[in-house]
């Protein structure tokens, strides 16, 4: 059985109370033994003599030094007590309420209520960080949850997908030649760019994704882009050009996650861009802003679906699985992209 600790603000209100008695009692004794001899000595330099005359001043001394000592001793213990007690207060409430908010956040509350302990900078310090750290893991619980769910909606298309073809050579319905293994590869390779994609998107919502901010050039990375993703088109027949603005266009940035948003487009405008067709990217910059845009001639984005091009892991038709597997981009179709 666990010992039962004593209340934060019963231990601030005994120490006061102790901090305080020791005082008083300092002070009482103090002027017990230093008033009498005092006084006596005082009585005797102005030339009070008589030993009747000195006897009762001393009494008369002794009496009201008690009464003024006791009657100071009972307010000022009053008065600290009552000042302790409202200090006591102000500090052990706001602690208190953290502790319980604390216990919250263990049980998987994130929604709790930390009041704004405004009594002092550091108690406001905590509050404020208590705060801050609630959001955080709700935040990161939201992602976690939101993420298992996109993992299983976007597994459930690949896996079906190997599980059939495997039943299918199991059962001699598909032959094991070389286009069946293509189209299973394609499957295993969209399993893989989910998981990086996963993976990054995790990074990104919950603020820890690296990103190495410096001045660059855009058509720089796009360029970068384009050399990266023709080999791609090429094999595909898919035309791929560049458009970059004749000035060169500044920005502070990370080159390289810029290239991969590109790259990203790039591969969403391959899958959706039949053979014979033309992907463009052009780069310019006017008035201190910087636009890359990539269009290209494939089927397009129908217009009730616009707005959900940039929710994770949409896709139009999701029942739809394109030429190479498909994949876990958002867009289609001729979008353009402000950086």
């Amino acid at each position: 059985m666990s010992r039962v600790r004593p209340r934060l603000a019963s231990r601030l209100m005994v120490a006061q109370a102790v901090v305080v008695g020791i005082g008083a009692l300092t002070l009482v004794v103090t002027a017990a033994l230093v008033a009498p001899g005092l006084f006596h000595e005082h009585l005797t330099h102005v030339g009070v003599n008589a030993p009747d005359v000195q006897v009762h001043a001393e009494e008369a001394f002794a009496s009201s030094f008690a009464i003024s000592v006791a009657v100071a001793t009972v307010v000022s213990l009053m008065a600290a007590g009552l000042v302790s007690w409202f200090l006591v207060r102000r500090v052990s409430q706001p602690v208190e309420e953290l502790a319980v908010a604390a216990q919250g956040v263990a049980a998987g509350d994130y929604a709790v209520n930390v009041p704004d302990a405004a009594f002092s900078r550091e108690l406001h310090e905590l509050s404020d960080s208590f705060t801050y750290m609630a959001q955080r893991l709700s935040q990161m619980e939201g992602t976690r949850t939101r993420l298992l769910a996109d993992l299983a909606h976007e597994l459930r298309t690949p896996l079906a997908t190997l599980e059939a073809y495997i039943d299918g050579m199991e059962d001699h319905v598909l032959e094991g030649d070389a286009a069946n293994y293509r189209t299973m590869r394609m499957q295993v390779d969209r399993l893989r760019r989910l998981a990086v994609d996963l993976r990054e998107v995790a990074a990104a919502e919950e603020h820890a994704l690296g990103l190495v901010i410096e001045p660059m050039d855009a058509r720089d990375a796009a360029a970068a882009a384009v050399a990266a993703a023709d080999p791609r088109f090429h094999a595909k027949g898919v035309e791929l050009v560049i458009s970059p603005s004749p000035e060169p266009c500044w920005i502070l940035g990370d080159s390289v996650r810029l290239q991969q948003v590109l790259s990203n487009l790039l591969d969403n405008a391959l899958r959706h861009t039949p053979a014979g067709g033309r992907v463009r990217v052009e780069v310019t910059c006017s008035g201190g802003d910087v636009e890359i845009t990539v269009t290209d001639t494939g089927e397009g984005i129908p217009a009730d679906q616009l707005s959900s091009i940039f929710e994770r892991f949409h896709r139009v038709d999701p029942s739809r699985v394109t030429t190479d597997g498909g994949g876990s981009a958002s867009g289609r179709g001729r979008v353009s992209y402000l950086v």
